[in-house]
């Protein structure tokens, strides 16, 4: 995925500042088939632990009559695993992030959608094109549509921190008078002190870009990132996992900033709780996780039932009310309500989203060398 296609994705959510209309209760909407509405059959869904609220699942079930068995995730390295392991059987929709294509491709266990069936004009066309060119792995198929976008950046207690600038840095997590209340992801917190690694001279500027590129590349770059995370590791005190780990650590476990997903921590502040996101100075980090048929799916008619609840704006905007990440739907942003404008503003003010920065591709050469570094690390 190319910069120039995130910053067209994500630039045109700047109409939120102005506010969004509060979606009224949900009704049984238009797009129900008869056919759904006639049968009670069942959907096996693989993905992230808080992207389907009750208030969506129960409006799918009671318009469709279609049970949903929702097992939650908090890594993609985990819906490969699981994926592998059965070799594409027992669900019906898992849901990788758009940056994992290189991986997913050589496994063979992802079937085609039919996109007579997908209503895909019905979200962002630079987020829907991911599909038909990253995720094209047969010529004139499409193996992935998009689901939520969103961000990773910095959290924090704002009764217990106050960034040093108009924004946070990734360097927050890191820094000494922050020892041993901070909390980040293994990987991704790693990837963040190289950005801000490069800002005080430590890292030439480009470097984490520049490891993407080979194994060679990778090596000396990833080695000086791993020794400066190494040498302030006792500053960290948790390696959060999944969505609940990183609320958690911010109520419960002492810490006052952190490197976090946007979700949570917004879902916090929506909660009345003293919790803000931004983006940090060197930006944040975007992604966009996406829905996927593997080759064993069982309820191919449910799939496309789930995926027009999915795309329409009415639902699309009162989940992001209760997750607190973002949707491609067009329109869903006005059925969010008024916080989810203000927080989006708040999170991304002045240039920050011109400053996004889109997660790239990763292959498995990459990924592998990386987890052998954040071993390193975790086991320092």
């Amino acid at each position: 995925m190319t910069k120039r296609i995130l910053k067209g994705a994500y630039s045109r959510r700047k109409v939120l500042k102005g506010g969004a209309a509060v979606a009224g209760a949900l009704a049984m909407p238009a797009v129900i088939s008869s056919k759904a509405l006639a049968s009670s059959g069942e959907i096996n869904i693989l993905m992230w632990s808080d992207y389907l609220p009750e208030t969506f699942l129960k409006t799918f079930q009671d318009g469709t009559g279609i049970k949903v068995n929702y097992t939650g995730i908090g890594s993609n390295e985990e819906i490969i695993n699981k994926m592998k392991a059965t070799k594409g059987r027992g669900f019906d929709i898992v849901s990788p992030t758009n940056n994992r294509s290189l991986q997913w491709g050589p496994l063979e266990i992802l079937q085609p959608f039919d996109m007579s069936k997908v209503d895909i004009d019905m979200v962002n066309p630079a987020m829907a094109k991911i599909g038909s060119t990253e995720w094209a792995f047969t010529e004139g198929d499409i193996y992935w549509v998009p689901h939520i976008w969103g961000t990773e950046g910095i959290a924090w207690r704002t009764d217990m921190f106050t960034p040093g600038g108009e924004l946070p840095s990734y360097g927050d997590v890191w820094k000494e008078e922050n020892a041993g209340k901070t909390m980040g992801r293994g990987h991704s917190m790693m990837l963040g002190a190289g950005l801000y690694m490069e800002t005080i001279g430590d890292l030439e500027p480009g470097s984490v870009w520049k490891a993407y590129e080979s194994p060679e590349a990778m090596q000396p770059i990833w080695t000086k990132i791993t020794e400066w995370c190494v040498a302030r590791k006792g500053n960290v005190k948790l390696i959060w996992n999944d969505a609940d780990t990183q609320k958690n650590g911010l109520l419960n476990e002492g810490v006052i900033v952190g490197q976090t997903w946007d979700g949570p921590p917004l879902a916090l502040k929506n909660d009345g709780e003293p919790v803000m996101y931004a983006a940090p100075v060197e930006g944040a980090m975007a992604w966009v996780d996406g829905m996927a048929i593997p080759t064993g799916a069982e309820n191919i008619d449910a799939i496309y039932e789930f995926l027009k609840y999915a795309y329409t704006p009415e639902y699309a905007g009162e989940a992001i009310d209760h997750h607190g990440y973002n949707s491609p739907v067009l329109g869903a942003d006005k059925f969010a309500g008024e916080t989810y404008a203000k927080n989006f503003a708040e999170a991304y003010p002045g240039d920050a989203l011109a400053n996004l920065n889109p997660w790239p591709a990763e292959p498995q050469w990459y990924a592998d060398a990386r987890t052998e570094f954040v071993n390193k690390f975790l086991s320092a």
